[in-house]
């Protein structure tokens, strides 16, 4: 059965057989404590039944502005295939193990850049940042880096997923589903 979720992974895995450099990235919209809008580009490392999920600093203005307000959408432009996956819904954090099971998978170097970055703090010398790498590199040399605990993944869980086509003389198709207090998707197609 296609729902929004299957079609969403499936226009993700088109989107990496054209292939399209880092098919993955998407915009990811939050509100900052003050009730600013802000986006950025992250990269969605899993879109399943429970959401789509990324991994970032939990210090990070993102990482502030979710603990704020636990909402945010993300953008996937495909400019490649005429497609846009525009999401917006709650956001959970995931758990420890899927946290940890992931860090595991990131190069050694990422994993130190993990610990290094004091990410979204001002960085006075681009030195800083070498001599945090190097102490880092020393720290966990010989072993295996683990995951900072400021380091984490986080679910949106969708409440609304929109398909959009790009159709000529901007005609476009928008296919609009909105999950049901019941967890079912209804499905409501809007003018370009």
């Amino acid at each position: 059965m296609n729902t929004p979720i299957t079609q969403s992974q499936s226009w993700l895995a088109h989107a990496k057989e054209v292939p399209i450099r880092n098919a993955n990235a998407a915009c990811l919209c939050t509100l900052s404590p003050e009730g600013t809008p802000d986006g950025r580009i992250v990269l969605v490392k899993a879109i399943t039944e429970k959401g789509f999920a990324f991994y970032t600093n939990s210090h990070s203005q993102k990482g502030r502005a979710l603990a704020a307000t636990p909402k945010a959408s993300l953008v996937f432009y495909w400019d490649a295939l005429g497609r846009q996956l525009r999401v917006t819904g709650d956001v959970i954090g995931a758990s420890k193990a899927e946290s940890d099971a992931y860090f595991a998978e990131r190069p050694r170097d990422s994993q130190i850049g993990a610990w290094a970055s004091l990410q979204s703090e001002a960085l006075p010398e681009r030195a800083d940042l070498s001599h945090r790498i190097a102490s880092f590199e020393a720290q966990f040399l010989g072993g295996d880096v683990p995951r900072p605990p400021h380091w984490m993944g986080y679910w949106v869980v969708p409440q609304k997923i929109e398909f959009w086509t790009e159709k000529p003389f901007r005609l476009h198709e928008r296919d609009v589903y909105h999950r049901q207090l019941d967890g079912e998707w209804q499905l409501v197609t809007l003018y370009p």
